[in-house]
């Protein structure tokens, strides 16, 4: 197939993964908050683990009831200090693992969003632009870099989250990048300036794709 016949193909996978993406990067539903247990009642006979207010100490006691002398006390929280002042290392805190995944999941939305953009943007332009140039000047094009992305942005709806989604959402923008350069550089042989403002659509759909 060459000319309007394969761009017409290519343009049907295309939007068939632009149909997946946005599936993809639809919002999902929130979660219902977990309800308390019985057990988690206020009183003097709940179980469960303590909750203290903030600034609110908790004194050790022995199991005889005596409090725990003050030198120990002092010597726990000395060696806690030079735990600190020798460079042990500790756990990250919940709230720097809670960050860590808010701008993470913040980088994949934002690339997520660009691909769909993209996506949505080629798709317009090879319909308006594209495919009535090729009415007057066939190109040997070729759908296989088409039904490759269309593949990839299937396998990534089935992940959702996870290592493999990463994977599978770099690969996307990587053939979908394929997609337009290739269709760049064929526009490049045409005879007049009547492509100059398809490769020109092109260009800014690839660098929308590539900003960081």
């Amino acid at each position: 197939m060459a000319g309007p016949a394969a761009l017409l193909v290519s343009i049907g996978h295309q939007a068939g993964a632009l149909r997946t993406l946005r599936a993809v990067a639809a919002p999902h539903p929130p979660r219902s908050p977990p309800q308390p247990s019985h057990t988690e009642t206020s009183g003097t006979g709940r179980s469960g683990p303590v909750r203290c207010s903030p600034g609110e100490e908790m004194e050790m006691r022995e199991p005889g009831g005596a409090q725990k002398p003050e030198e120990e006390r002092r010597a726990a929280g000395k060696s806690r200090k030079e735990g600190e002042e020798s460079g042990d290392s500790s756990p990250p805190s919940p709230e720097r693992l809670v960050r860590r995944g808010t701008l993470r999941e913040t980088a994949l939305c934002s690339k997520m969003s660009r691909l769909v953009e993209a996506t949505s943007r080629l798709v317009q332009v090879e319909e308006t632009l594209l495919l009535p140039l090729l009415q007057q000047h066939p190109l040997p094009l070729l759908p296989k870099d088409s039904i490759e992305f269309r593949n990839i942005c299937s396998h990534m709806a089935l992940q959702r989250e996870g290592q493999q989604f990463e994977r599978d959402l770099h690969e996307a923008h990587q053939c979908l990048k394929t997609i337009i350069e290739k269709l760049i550089c064929s526009l490049a042989v045409f005879p007049s300036d009547s492509y100059i403002p398809v490769r020109s659509a092109l260009r800014q759909i690839l660098q929308n794709l590539l900003a960081v």
